[in-house]
C-alpha cells in the first residue's frame, strides 16, 4: 500500500499500527519504547501499542475504539479537499469492525460530500474469536458501500495489493470520490494473549494458510525465481533485521519511563488558552 502511496496521503487506522508507524518514517526504536511504556517512545509512553501517530508524515493512528478511526478518517479527507492538496485519505478497520454504525454514517457523508477516502477493510477472517460468516449477514465486504463502488484484493500478495491500491488511488484522486477496499488476509495467531487461537478453527487450517498463501514466503519464492537474489543473500537479510530488532529492544529496555509530570501534559493541543469563566478557568 505505502508503495502506491504518495507522503502527502494519510494514513489512519486502528490497534494495528505498527507498520504504519515505521513505513510513514519513525524508527524502530521509538515503536520498541512506546510498546514498552517508555519516554522515549513515539507517544512518549503513554500511548501504547494503540496509539502510535506520526502526524508530520500524515499518520493519525492508532484508534482503540473499534471502527472509531474511519469517520475521524472522513474528517481528514474532508481537510484534503478542503484544502484542494490532492491527498487521499486511507481509513483501515477490520472484519469485526465493518459491522460498526459510525462506518455506514462516514460512507454516507463521504458520498454525498465526495470525500477522497478509501474505506480499507482488512479482513483477516476472524473478529476475535467469530468467524466473518458467523458475525456478517454480508460478509462480501466490498461490496457493503451500497452506492460506494467496492474493490476486493488478494491481502497476502504484495504485488497484487500494490496493483490494487494504485488502481484506487488513481480512481478516489481523479473522481473525487470515496472507494471501498477489501484485502483478504489471514491472522494465524490469537486476537490477544488471553486468546490461544485456535478454540474456534483447527490447526490444519492455520497451517494450510501459511503453507499456501503466506505473504513473506510468496515474496521469497518470488525473488529466488526470478533470480534476483540468492538463498544466501536471503539469509544476510534475515540475520540483519534480526540484528536490528535486537538493537530496538536494548534500547527500549534501557529508556526511562515517563516522568510523574508527564501525567497531565498533552491533554490539550499546544494551541489551547485556558479562558476565564465566572467559575474561574475552564
Amino acid at each position: 500500500m505505502e508503495a502506491a502511496l504518495k507522503k502527502g496521503d494519510s494514513i489512519i487506522t486502528s490497534y494495528r499500527d505498527h507498520c504504519h508507524q515505521i513505513t510513514r518514517g519513525d524508527s524502530g526504536d521509538n515503536v520498541m519504547a512506546e510498546l514498552l511504556g517508555k519516554a522515549t517512545g513515539s507517544s512518549g509512553g503513554k500511548g501504547g501499542s494503540m496509539h502510535l501517530y506520526y502526524p508530520k508524515n500524515n499518520f493519525y493512528g492508532g484508534n482503540g475504539i473499534v471502527g472509531a478511526q474511519v469517520p475521524l478518517g472522513a474528517g481528514v479527507a474532508f481537510a484534503h479537499k478542503y484544502k484542494g492538496d490532492g491527498g487521499v485519505c486511507v481509513a483501515a478497520y477490520g472484519d469485526g469492525a465493518a459491522n460498526q454504525g459510525q462506518i455506514f454514517e462516514a460512507a454516507n457523508m463521504a458520498k454525498l460530500w465526495g470525500l477522497p477516502l478509501i474505506f480499507l477493510i482488512e479482513n483477516n477472517q476472524y473478529g476475535m474469536g467469530t468467524s466473518t460468516a458467523r458475525g456478517s449477514a454480508a460478509d462480501e465486504f466490498y461490496k457493503r458501500g451500497d452506492y460506494i463502488p467496492g474493490l476486493w484484493l488478494d491481502g497476502m500478495d504484495t504485488l497484487a495489493v500494490k496493483k490494487g491500491f494504485e488502481f484506487a488511488l488513481d480512481y478516489v484522486r481523479t473522481n473525487q470520490t470515496p472507494l471501498f477496499v477489501e484485502a483478504s488476509t489471514y491472522r494465524y495467531h490469537g486476537h490477544s494473549m488471553s486468546d490461544p487461537g485456535i478454540s474456534y478453527r483447527s490447526r490444519d487450517e492455520v497451517k494450510a494458510v501459511q503453507e499456501q498463501r503466506d505473504c513473506i514466503d510468496q515474496t521469497k519464492n518470488r525473488l529466488l525465481e526470478a533470480g534476483w537474489i540468492t538463498p544466501a543473500e536471503l539469509k544476510a537479510i534475515t540475520k540483519e533485521t534480526r540484528a536490528k530488532v535486537d538493537g530496538h529492544v536494548k534500547f527500549a529496555k534501557s529508556s526511562p519511563v515517563p516522568e510523574l509530570s508527564e501525567l497531565d501534559t498533552n491533554i490539550y493541543t499546544e494551541y489551547y488558552t485556558p479562558r476565564p469563566t465566572r467559575f474561574g478557568l475552564d
